[in-house]
């Protein structure tokens, strides 16, 4: 496995994201609420450029009635079909057992560095 310097910290505030062409693949680099997340750019359903989605939330398990709103910022919806990821996890909210390619990431000399060249899920 392979690390590669995608950029300084700085570069990549909570909420933002980075697209980076690393070993041969688009690989999304995301800050979760400060959390550093890297997935591969392709759906797993059609091979759609998921990472160009929307970054939002979705609604929780709650009672009867209520609409409970959560994990804003983490879940990552696919332009082509609406399928939802949680970015953290790379699985999808639907089918938990049905998962984005993820990397791992690190911090560096305020670098981040993204491992490239085996699966982490």
């Amino acid at each position: 496995m392979a690390k590669y310097d995608i950029g300084s910290i700085n570069e990549l505030p909570a909420g933002k994201r980075k697209l980076v062409k690393v070993a041969r693949q688009t690989i999304g680099v995301f800050n979760v609420n400060g959390k550093l997340c890297a997935v591969k750019n392709s759906c797993i359903h059609d091979q759609a450029p998921v990472c160009l989605g929307e970054v939002n939330g979705t609604y929780l398990p709650s009672a009867y009635g209520e609409y409970v709103w959560g994990m804003e910022g983490q879940v990552l919806r696919c332009p082509w079909h609406g399928w939802e990821f949680d970015l953290l996890t790379g699985c999808s909210l639907f089918d938990p057992e049905t998962k984005l390619k993820t990397y791992p990431v690190s911090i560096e000399n305020d670098r981040i560095m993204v491992e490239v060249g085996g699966m982490r899920n």
